[in-house]
């Protein structure tokens, strides 16, 4: 009964013992770019996330750099879209005029890229369509393969396929082997569900499929052993990192892949998770603060040894405070 209280009386050391550890250097902060200049507009679906201009986005970098933020994944937004998704592997698009400026200005930042079509395509699907306007996955993945190569030409460190398509993990390393980037780690959207948590996101990306919806290649909700075949099979193909996405509705599905592989887990706190708290935080229903210190300890608690948060500033805010 004595050391019991003894542990109570010191927030100290309650940290010390606490059986979840969540570090700064565990966070990844998305970052949305767009063409133009001098741009920083705020998403309306996410309170306090912007677009940024390439111009602009090194003020962010910076300011996340102060805070201890040294991890970002970057995702754009092309002023031109096409049916093949141009855009995504060209020289001069957006992601890799970012990666340039961002590699000039900082070097001790890490740069990952989401590696999917979505935003650069006129249909706003992950991929080539056939003439039923159906995802043509072998197609898709050889286009995958030239999207990741440019972004690491442009100095991108870790590259992150969102696209589910079979398949997408091998061509990608093979890809990359063939140009010489053999220790450019893969993160893998293994395990990405169709989810209606997407929301917000598809606003701030402008990538909202123009007809149907992505079930045919993005996993279905009530499945839990699939998750586990998939990351089994983007580790044969060579991935070094697993996501899971969402995070908050499928803390069991992190658990699962913790326990059943040997690679870093990542999680996907995604844009729904965040306005709803924003939102809720905003009209005085919830304690935002405790709120974002319990999903966050819950995400971590399930297995995540990485997590992707549009909460990173905040979480960071927290770690220097001692509440985590």
């Amino acid at each position: 009964m004595n050391r019991g209280r003894r542990l109570r009386q010191s927030q100290n050391i309650r940290n010390l013992v606490s059986e979840t550890k969540v570090s700064k250097s565990s966070l990844i902060y998305p970052i949305f770019i767009q063409e133009g200049n001098n741009i920083k507009d705020e998403i309306k679906a996410m309170p306090n996330q912007f677009r940024y201009s390439v111009d602009t986005v090194s003020f962010e970098i910076e300011n996340l750099l102060k805070q201890g933020i040294n991890n970002v994944i970057l995702f754009g937004i092309p002023d031109k879209k096409d049916s093949v998704g141009t855009g995504a592997y060209i020289e001069n698009g957006i992601i890799q005029k970012a990666l340039r400026e961002i590699k000039k200005n900082f070097n001790e930042i890490t740069c990952i890229t989401d590696v999917c079509m979505c935003e650069y395509t006129n249909h706003g699907h992950c991929g080539i369509l056939d003439k039923n306007n159906i995802v043509d996955n072998d197609k898709t993945i050889q286009i995958l393969g030239k999207i990741a190569t440019s972004h690491i030409e442009a100095g991108a460190d870790i590259v992150a396929p969102s696209d589910m398509m079979d398949g997408r993990i091998k061509e990608i390393r093979k890809a990359l082997d063939n140009k010489g980037f053999v220790n450019t780690p893969i993160i893998s959207y293994a395990v990405k569900y169709a989810s209606a948590f997407y929301g917000p996101f598809r606003e701030a990306a402008d990538s909202a499929p123009s007809f149907g919806d992505r079930k045919t290649y993005q996993m279905d909700f009530r499945n839990r052993n699939e998750a586990i075949k998939e990351a089994f099979y983007d580790i044969e193909e060579g991935a070094d990192i697993i996501m899971v996405k969402p995070a908050l509705s499928y803390l069991d599905i992190i658990r699962d892949i913790k326990n059943r592989i040997n690679l870093p887990v990542c999680a996907y706190s995604v844009s729904g998770e965040y306005s709803m708290i924003k939102l809720a935080g905003e009209k005085g229903l919830i304690d935002e603060d405790k709120i974002i210190i319990e999903t966050t300890t819950s995400m971590y608690r399930a297995g995540s040894d990485i997590l992707i948060t549009y909460f990173a500033k905040e979480i960071a805010k927290f770690i220097d405070e001692g509440r985590f």
